[in-house]
């Protein structure tokens, strides 16, 4: 029996929800994430971070695709210490490349692998590292049923810039799960870990968030809205933060 257009219409729509949990789904997805981190230095000072980070999938012949990840994220700060100034501008870019099979393998595992690089776009030296870098970079994701899970891994070391900055060679472990409702709605849980092996601590975000799929005229649109809590942070690091994102899909 052939499907009518509003049930077809309906799985398609539930699929893409699905897809879009997946980093490493045939579909490309654009984010605009805003952050607002609070609690920061001993002036509880407030930041705000926007940034676009697409992942788009470049097809190579039938059986592998190279994905790109670039991050992009743009700054405002307050001063944390009295006296101090507000800082506002470009932070340094990150770009990532995977390159992944383009079937699911046994029991629905998606995995991706490549090199990691670190670019100096940073408009203030208190944005940035002021050193360019690269790394090794790999995922590992499953999709059972309404479940996503995956795991991103990430290193970069220094390797030139700036003579004068300090060298850079710092660890990102991000392990997020998530469901998603038949609504289109999706529930979340990740953290963005990181480890500096210069300064020697973590700075570990929990996020919780609730998204939601829907159309703008023709084009998928997802919502998404959380909040998260630092469990581990440097001194003067921020108490806890807020998230909105607006990411654009575009499936194949």
């Amino acid at each position: 029996m052939m499907l009518q257009p509003p049930l077809a219409a309906a799985q398609n729509e539930a699929e893409l929800a699905r897809k879009s949990e997946n980093p490493l789904a045939d579909l490309i997805t654009v984010p605009l994430q805003h952050n607002w981190d609070f609690g920061i230095g001993p002036q509880d000072a407030m930041k705000y971070t926007v940034k676009l980070q697409p992942i788009i999938p470049f097809p190579l012949g039938t059986n592998w695709s190279l994905f790109t990840r670039t991050i992009v994220p743009f700054s405002y700060a307050e001063a944390s210490t009295a006296g101090g100034r507000d800082l506002s501008g470009l932070e340094d870019t990150s770009l990532s490349l995977f390159l992944s099979p383009r079937h699911a393998g046994r029991d629905g595992l998606f995995w991706g692998a490549g090199p990691a690089f670190h670019l100096p776009t940073a408009t203030d030296d208190s944005l940035g590292h002021g050193k360019w870098g690269a790394g090794p970079t790999a995922i590992v994701a499953m999709q059972p049923g309404h479940w996503t899970g995956y795991i991103l891994a990430r290193h970069i070391w220094s390797f030139a810039g700036d003579d004068e900055r300090a060298y850079v060679s710092e660890t990102l472990l991000q392990p997020s799960v998530s469901y998603t409702l038949k609504t289109h709605t999706t529930v979340g849980l990740n953290t963005e870990a990181k480890y500096d092996w210069q300064a020697q601590h973590w700075t570990v975000p929990v996020n919780l968030s609730v998204s939601q799929l829907f159309k703008l005229g023709k084009l998928p649109v997802k919502l998404a809205l959380g909040g998260r809590l630092y469990v581990e942070r440097p001194a003067g690091g921020p108490d806890w933060g807020l998230r909105f994102t607006m990411t654009f899909l575009f499936p194949e």
